[in-house]
């Protein structure tokens, strides 16, 4: 009776025991299936996310490219502007040059009128007896006149002119007796000579030693100078 009861409760524990252990694995495979179940809800939010992600990237990526591509378009176009800024002020240069060069010009030439400070050269028959010496060897000759004139264009002058007759590159000199034909008109002594630039660098160049005022005054002329501050000069045709 007891042997037979000892193995009923044998049996009931083993029952009892298997109950607890199918319990157990039944709690575990739920749990895990539970836990399971929740990953693989969160699974398509977790690819979406990356996937976004992964475009936002390489959006960056591209939008970082082209700013670099925009800034090195913008370097070209800026060297650009500022080659054409340096062309510009050359030519602008050239410009003002070339303007200057015609002004000069038409000083030279005499179309124009001119104006300025400048130096007043005066020319002179020297004193003589005409019975014991030769007259044409105390009087101002056309050659006297031209080696003024050119001194004083060599040094800068910008407009030249003979007792008021404006005179250019062609002009027509000529000494008769004593009197003298500037392009036609005619003056007597003393012969003015004006001209307009830098008054202390015209009167240094013929006072040169050995220079026009020395020639002159070797050849019995009576030559004076002197610095104006302000001598106005016609143009060609203009003169009264």
């Amino acid at each position: 009776m007891t042997k037979r009861m000892n193995e009923e409760y044998k049996k009931r524990g083993k029952h009892i025991l298997f109950s607890v252990v199918f319990l157990v694995l039944g709690f575990i495979l739920a749990f895990s299936y539970k836990t399971v179940g929740k990953n693989v809800e969160k699974d398509p939010l977790t690819s979406a996310s990356l996937l976004d992600e992964a475009k936002y990237r390489e959006e960056l990526i591209l939008q970082q490219e082209q700013n670099r591509e925009l800034s090195n378009e913008i370097s070209v176009k800026q060297e650009e502007i500022r080659t054409f800024e340096r062309s510009f002020s050359d030519m602008e240069d050239d410009h003002v040059d070339l303007v200057q060069q015609a002004t000069d010009l038409r000083l030279l030439l005499g179309i124009v009128p001119a104006s300025g400070s400048g130096i007043k050269v005066t020319l002179m028959d020297a004193e003589y007896d005409p019975v014991e010496q030769n007259p044409n060897d105390y009087i101002v000759h056309e050659s006297h006149v031209f080696r003024v004139i050119n001194e004083l264009r060599i040094s800068g002058a910008q407009g030249v002119s003979i007792n008021g007759q404006r005179i250019n590159a062609g002009s027509y000199i000529k000494c008769t007796g004593p009197v003298i034909t500037v392009d036609g008109k005619t003056f007597p002594a003393p012969f003015v000579i004006e001209a307009i630039g830098e008054s202390e660098v015209l009167e240094e160049a013929l006072h040169l030693k050995g220079g026009v005022v020395d020639g002159l005054v070797l050849d019995n002329i009576v030559v004076s100078t002197e610095q104006v501050k302000k001598i106005e000069l016609s143009a060609l045709g203009d003169e009264r």
